[in-house]
């Protein structure tokens, strides 16, 4: 029976330093990147615009569509237009 428990408390043992242990340190190291990302979220990110686009806590802008005559070229060959239809129109032969 001695036997037995040698090799029960063995078996634990090895099942301590190959499994549980290293559980263990990966939840420390996870909760200490959740407690690190939870405080910087809390104090600095929250205040970023891009981080709250990304986030979507900053609610999109809606659309304006751009009327047909703005831009200076447009203007530009709007203008154009108008003095050859002047011209043509008072033009006499």
């Amino acid at each position: 029976m001695a036997g037995g428990a040698a090799l029960a408390a063995a078996a634990w043992e090895l099942a301590v330093v190959f499994f549980l242990r290293p559980l263990l340190a990966l939840a420390f190291v996870l909760s200490i990147i959740a407690l690190s990302w939870y405080v910087a979220w809390s104090t600095v990110l929250v205040h970023v615009p891009l981080v709250q686009e990304m986030a979507g806590l900053r609610p999109k802008k809606p659309v304006k569509p751009k009327p047909d005559n703005s831009g200076r070229i447009i203007r530009f060959y709007q203008s154009m237009a108008k003095s050859k239809n002047k011209s043509e129109g008072t033009s006499s032969l």
